[in-house]
């Protein structure tokens, strides 16, 4: 597979239950512990405190996916999940897919978004920093592997 153009327009969509397959491949290569199963994408296709995206270019359709919970009662919305394929990575589709996820986390009257990182994983770091997220609190061994996490935090305005 040829790369991907830094300069492609990047689009992102909600995911729907034709991009299951591709959803649980990505899941599949980006992660080694703490995967989503495809019951459980299948499942949060289709509900209403959850919204899958997934992100194109060049008609490339499937780049990235990102996985937002909304839970009753709270307007703090949760980035479950965020990846990229390899090709992808570098090009502004994790930039776009973020966009999107507050985006929609805003549509839904939330105040603010909340993720956990490992404290390990660099690039996504710089990322979320350089979109406003600010660091606030720790997590010991919080992934399967035992990995600490980082959580971060960003008001929407």
């Amino acid at each position: 597979m040829t790369p991907m153009p830094a300069t492609a327009a990047v689009r992102v969509r909600r995911a729907e239950l034709s991009d299951l397959d591709d959803l649980v491949a990505l899941e599949e290569t980006s992660f080694a512990t703490d995967r989503l199963s495809r019951a459980q994408y299948r499942r949060h296709l289709d509900s209403e405190t959850a919204q899958v995206l997934v992100a194109s270019a060049n008609h490339r359709r499937f780049l990235g996916t990102a996985v937002v919970f909304f839970r009753k009662g709270t307007q703090v919305a949760r980035l479950y999940s965020i990846a990229t394929s390899a090709t992808a990575r570098g090009k502004g589709v994790g930039s776009a897919l973020l966009d999107a996820a507050e985006h929609a986390a805003k549509r839904r009257r939330c105040h603010a978004l909340r993720l956990e990182v490992r404290t390990d994983n660099e690039v996504a770091i710089r990322l979320y920093e350089r979109h406003g997220y600010e660091r606030i609190g720790q997590y010991e061994r919080y992934y399967g592997d035992g990995a600490d996490a980082w959580r971060y935090e960003k008001k929407l305005g």
